[in-house]
């Protein structure tokens, strides 16, 4: 091939890379109509609280998603108790409530506890949950390698008469920060085992951790996980979008109970 017919490819190649291929498209995003989101996380001895935000869309500009004339109701054996619209935060667990009551959550394993949230709007959001029993951490050990950095194992007996589903967390120093390690786990494949959890290499001498053994329903433990898979869609080209599981029904959210032990140890 001679060089005056090579030019004659190589001339409009250039033309056709120098043209501007891109194009913008707009697409006609369905009117996004707000539900009410909430969250409540029941705890046995602790006064009830509860987080009542509405939901927005995801392009609009930043505001407010408060609902100060929500309606919340907890109900127990025939009881509605109501939580009174009081914003605060709780300093210690790093969490801001909308909704508390001075009472005191006295359930006991196998309770049932319902939702009920309603608004000027005329939404309303229901949901129930069943208390848990607590799973014991039987041991929380550690052993340091050549390098003076330990690794933990702690266990635990499953019960092998129900299934079961698990959130472990440990924090350094205090629970008021955020996790060191944070993961949900079932029984599927250790039903009725004693199962230890084991960490890496990532804890120094004399560290104190704070290990938490949370046992959770089915419908926590799908919420944690649809939670995490749009985190991590979000933002990402290729990835998958996700829907959050929600445990309640007529808007979103989850309402469940907080069935732990927590154990402090001091690496030595």
């Amino acid at each position: 091939m001679n060089r005056k017919l090579l030019s004659y490819f190589i001339v409009p190649l250039l033309l056709l890379t120098a043209c501007d291929l891109e194009k913008d498209i707009e697409v006609a995003l369905p009117a996004h109509t707000s539900q009410l989101v909430v969250e409540c996380y029941l705890q046995p001895g602790k006064t009830y609280k509860l987080t009542v935000t509405e939901s927005v869309s995801y392009f609009d500009a930043p505001q407010s998603p408060f609902v100060t004339d929500a309606e919340v109701y907890i109900t127990h054996n025939g009881r509605r108790i109501k939580l009174n619209y009081q914003p605060h935060t709780y300093q210690s667990a790093g969490k801001y409530y909308t909704h508390t009551s001075t009472e005191v959550m006295r359930g006991k394993p196998g309770d049932i506890y319902g939702l009920e949230v309603t608004d000027g709007k005329g939404r309303k959001v229901t949901g129930f949950t069943k208390v848990l029993p607590v799973v014991p951490i039987e041991e929380v050990e550690w052993k340091f390698n050549e390098k003076e950095k330990a690794y933990l194992l702690t266990t635990y007996q499953d019960d092998p008469n129900v299934a079961n589903y698990y959130r472990f967390v440990t924090h350094i120093d205090s629970v008021g920060t955020k996790p060191d390690r944070d993961f949900t786990t079932s029984d599927n494949l250790t039903n009725g085992k004693r199962t230890s959890i084991g960490s890496a290499y990532d804890y120094a001498r004399n560290d104190t951790i704070i290990v938490s053994l949370y046992h959770i329903e089915k419908q926590y433990y799908d919420f944690l996980n649809s939670v995490d898979d749009a985190q991590d869609a979000n933002g990402n080209p290729f990835g998958q979008p996700s829907r959050i599981k929600s445990s309640v029904q007529g808007g979103f959210g989850i309402f469940t109970n907080l069935a732990y032990q927590r154990k402090t140890v001091v690496l030595h």
